[in-house]
């Protein structure tokens, strides 16, 4: 048989050709870079192999504030360091090759450079960005500005001041070369013990909405991203990572999805983060009602959501539900999807949808777009931008006799208290910040010109240092060391010092954080014995030499102030104003600025007055053997036990169920005092039969003698027909500008047919029903001015939804 070598020949050299030509997964030699037209092509020439791997991210780079809190021998962090449980050294070599771009971030997503798709670069930040200072081959450190926190924020009322601080934010989350923040947070303050809520803003849906799109407004317009978080119903810490959240429809509709759909519709953020909870028997990360029926056709989000890290159980329930992204993910996760497809249990179209959602995010990040970062954020500007947004958030609880602003002559300020000395810019965990300094009270009140006692100051300073180095390090890793207790002051001490200074302060701190919730107890909720005492003696002394006492809560949440509010002569609420705390609170005491916040949640008279009292923040369930085993292998702060928490008050927190059945509350929402007072009058609508709209003014006033800036909050009462509803609801609000005295503002509100409805569950609908609609105007929920009604003639039903996640029980609901 004739050989024809040179054909043989030929054919092999081509084969070889080929191969080499080729990688093992078949893709071809050369594929189209990624730009915003072609993504569609994008993902026919992926792999699956590269879907699955776009769709988990690259593990966790872990804080160093954290490793620090570490207790001998315990490593949390295992399950989410992206690590495989099977050696991958290209994936290996990959990640360490990312990482290396803003150190500390939370997390990454996977670069395909062949196909030009880089890696998506997200970190923490409701309060500010989260980096680590320190990088290897640096001296200098890395800083960013620590911002005030949200429920601080909500308490201006502002949304121009919100979109300042968020524009600020955004500009550190650009130059340090990271696309997108993972914030604001924004669950509703259901309870005042929820460790997080100084990362939320309110216990009301549309405050909380609507500061949230200013937020995410200022941020994404530095061109920069946002992950709207914890979505949703993530309204506790306790057994944060499987707590099945059962909740009505209409609570989840009314209250916990509202502030979300605000936020989407009005800012349309780059990405929602799925929180750790069930909602009624479901992860949220593996709800397709959640994520696909309400998130994506009723609201209309564009974006990809993301899990929360080390969210949900099942990473291809997780895709088929609308979680486009597992975080922070690791390469076992991958093979999992990868593993699904070929048998069929995932769907290769959905993983695409995954993917181009994705993709479509990843083409407006500043990386894709080739913006050079800098690693020089403009820290001073933004600094004085946090400052100013400190006082502006600022409320002022008490005031008699003008105890406040510091009279004239007053130079000597006696400051007692552990927190005048060592400021508390901000909760725990994943929300706090590393600043490069934080202002003090002693320091801002310096500042400012007052002089200080240098005996007290060295006396607390020393106290301080000595119980801190005394402290164990937190079984939490994400707790933080805890607070040191309240030093006893002696009585010679505190007379000697009424005897020398013009006026005092105490300052009462709190701080909680990711991990843990808030106890109803002394050093908490409660003031403790040293602390209540502390404030009596300081307010009795100086008041027997005729010189005031004002109290500065120095906190996170809120607080029970009944028992000893009697007792000094002001109290101001300054929350954690962040990295600036000192020179703000100092802003406020020395009239540079008039105090203008209000509160966004109610301060109840007693923790048992609270409406959810009695179920948060759960009830375990039992666990197998097997089940117990399994936990018990996991890192602590992953560990799973069955819980759930059922929201009995369901449609009734908040002001929402104080004022509707008439319970007595030390400080209502809505609260705060100013230097100056103000008048409202002349309210009108211009239609008094609702057709479509009604426009809804009144005149503001400034009555007193500074000048000063007003909350005009707008109720509106509407009919219990056949949907019964709260006393009255916040339907609108708006910040007046700085007015003198005398001079008077006209603000204007529209309420259209959305804003009056109800959910008719029956009905799966939204329901304007006919009647009577009361607006009221006023400077609180229970200081309302100014009242007018229109009427609507018949039942106007604004729009029809699925039936979506329903509760599996029946849930002991109160009503009215």
């Amino acid at each position: 048989m004739h050989i024809d070598m040179r054909r043989i020949f030929i054919m092999s050299f081509l084969s070889v050709i080929f191969l080499l030509t080729c990688s093992c997964d078949n893709r071809p030699a050369e594929r189209s870079k990624l730009n915003k037209n072609n993504i569609t092509g994008i993902i026919k020439a992926m792999t699956l192999h590269e879907k699955a791997m776009l769709v988990t991210g690259t593990g966790m780079d872990i804080p160093l504030s954290m490793l620090e809190n570490l207790p001998e021998g315990e490593n949390p962090f295992g399950v989410v360091t992206g690590k495989s449980k099977e050696p991958d050294t290209e994936y290996d070599a990959m990640v360490a090759k990312i990482k290396k771009i803003a150190p500390g971030a939370a997390g990454r997503t996977v670069e395909i450079p062949d196909l030009g798709i880089p890696t998506m670069v997200v970190a923490d930040g409701p309060a500010g960005l989260r980096l680590n200072p320190d990088r290897d081959g640096e001296t200098r450190k890395f800083y960013c500005t620590a911002f005030p926190i949200a429920t601080l924020l909500a308490s201006t009322w502002d949304t121009g001041v919100v979109t300042e601080v968020g524009g600020a934010m955004g500009n550190e989350v650009l130059e340090y070369g990271v696309d997108a923040i993972l914030g604001p947070g924004m669950n509703l303050h259901r309870n005042p013990l929820c460790g997080r809520n100084f990362e939320y803003y309110s216990e009301d849906p549309l405050v909380t909405g609507k500061m949230a799109a200013a937020m995410v407004k200022g941020i994404q317009s530095k061109g920069v991203g946002t992950s709207i978080k914890h979505f949703a119903a993530n309204n506790q810490e306790t057994n944060r990572q499987s707590v099945d959240a059962i909740v009505s429809e209409r609570a989840l509709r009314e209250l916990y999805l509202e502030g979300f759909r605000i936020a989407v519709q009005e800012s349309e953020p780059w990405t929602v983060m799925s929180s750790y909870n069930k909602i009624n028997g479901v992860y949220t990360s593996e709800s397709n009602d959640l994520l696909t029926n309400i998130l994506r056709e009723e609201w209309g989000f564009k974006g990809y959501v993301m899990t929360d890290w080390g969210g949900g159980s099942d990473v291809v329930a997780q895709m088929m539900a609308g979680n486009d992204l597992i975080m922070p993910g690791n390469r076992d996760q991958s093979k999992e999807i990868e593993k699904a497809v070929k048998e069929g249990r995932l769907d290769e179209k959905i993983l695409d949808q995954n993917v181009e959602r994705i993709l479509n995010i990843i083409v407006n990040t500043p990386r894709f777009n080739g913006y050079k970062y800098t690693d020089k954020p403009d820290l001073t500007t933004n600094a004085l931008t946090a400052r100013r947004a400190a006082a502006d958030g600022m409320i002022l609880l008490k005031n008699n006799e003008k105890a406040l602003p510091f009279a004239k002559g007053i130079k000597n300020v006696a400051v007692f208290g552990n927190s005048s000395y060592k400021i508390i810019t901000s909760g725990t965990g994943s929300g706090d910040v590393n600043e490069g300094y934080s202002i003090s009270l002693i320091d801002g009140l310096k500042n400012a010109g007052y002089s200080i006692d240098a005996g007290i100051m060295d006396v607390y300073l020393n106290y301080i240092k000595d119980a801190e180095e005394k402290q164990e390090k937190p079984v939490n890793v994400f707790m933080g060391k805890p607070r040191v207790p309240e030093m006893k002051m002696d009585t010679d001490e505190i007379k000697r010092l009424a005897d020398s200074m013009d006026i005092a302060l105490v300052t009462i701190g709190r701080i909680s954080g990711e991990g843990g919730d808030r106890k109803a107890d002394p050093g908490d909720f409660y003031l403790t014995e040293d602390e209540m005492a502390l404030i009596k003696n300081v307010s009795t002394e100086f008041r027997l030499r005729k010189k005031k006492t004002a109290v500065i809560l120095n906190i996170g949440g809120v607080i029970e102030v009944t028992s000893w509010r009697d007792y000094p002569d002001a109290i101001l609420l300054a929350w954690q104003p962040g990295q600036e705390t000192g020179n703000a609170i100092a802003d406020i005491l020395s009239g540079k600025v008039n105090p203008s916040g209000k509160l966004a949640s109610t301060f109840p008279v007693k923790y048992d007055d609270v409406p959810s009292a009695k179920t948060f923040p759960r009830i375990e369930l039992p666990m197998t053997d097997e089940e117990n085993k399994a936990n018990e292998a996991l890192p602590l702060f992953m560990r799973k036990k069955p819980a759930i928490s059922v929201y009995e008050e369901d449609i009734y927190v908040g002001y929402r169920y104080y004022d509707t059945f008439n319970v007595p509350v030390a400080y209502e929402f809505g609260y705060g005092l100013s230097y100056t007072s103000f008048e409202y009058s002349n309210m009108k609508l211009d239609e008094t039969n609702f057709n479509g709209s009604v426009n809804v003014s009144l005149d503001i006033k400034n009555t007193g003698d500074l000048p000063g800036r007003e909350v005009v909050q707008l109720y509106v009462s509407a009919p219990s027909i056949k949907i019964k509803k709260p006393a009255k609801e916040l339907k609108a609000f708006t910040k007046t500008g700085l007015l003198k005295p005398g001079e008077i503002e006209t603000v204007t509100f529209t309420l259209d047919a959305k804003s009056l409805v109800s959910f008719d569950t029956d009905a799966s609908s939204w329901v304007a029903e006919s009647g009577e609609y009361r607006v009221q105007a006023g400077s609180s929920s229970r200081d309302t001015r100014q009242s007018i009604a229109f009427h609507v003639e018949k039942d106007i039903v604004v729009s029809k939804v699925n039936r979506a996640l329903s509760p599996y029980m029946e849930i002991n609901r109160l009503r009215h």
